[in-house]
């Protein structure tokens, strides 16, 4: 998938913002709060982070092609460093999954707001 692809999904999903961060990161956020991040390092590879449910975690990151999310990792966020090692419609799962995991921890009141509930 190209990043193009990969930021056009992402801000497809309801009550999605996106904005650019640390001048190079396209960040994606429901509620203000983030659940994927899309780049391009100095090297011209595409990356894009993500979180994933905490059972997955360990299996994700001990896949190829797949990393712990830099300063995320902590919180249960993987890293691919290559958007051709993952298939279109498992990338797309996967961040759809992250948004449906960061979206729940919002509130009632702000999931209705948004069109989430």
């Amino acid at each position: 998938m190209k990043i193009a692809a990969v930021k056009k999904f992402c801000a497809s999903l309801p009550g999605t913002k996106g904005e650019i961060k640390w001048q190079i990161d396209f960040v994606y956020l429901v509620g203000g709060k983030m659940f994927a991040i899309a780049f391009v390092d100095k090297h011209q590879q595409a990356h894009a982070s993500f979180k994933v449910d905490d059972d997955l975690f360990l299996p994700y990151t001990d896949r190829p092609g797949f990393i712990p999310a830099p300063y995320l990792a902590r919180h249960k966020w993987v890293q691919v460093d290559d958007l051709n090692a993952v298939g279109d419609e498992e990338l797309k799962a996967l961040i759809g999954r992250s948004h449906q995991l960061v979206a729940m921890k919002l509130t009632k009141k702000l999931r209705a707001e948004l069109g989430l509930s």
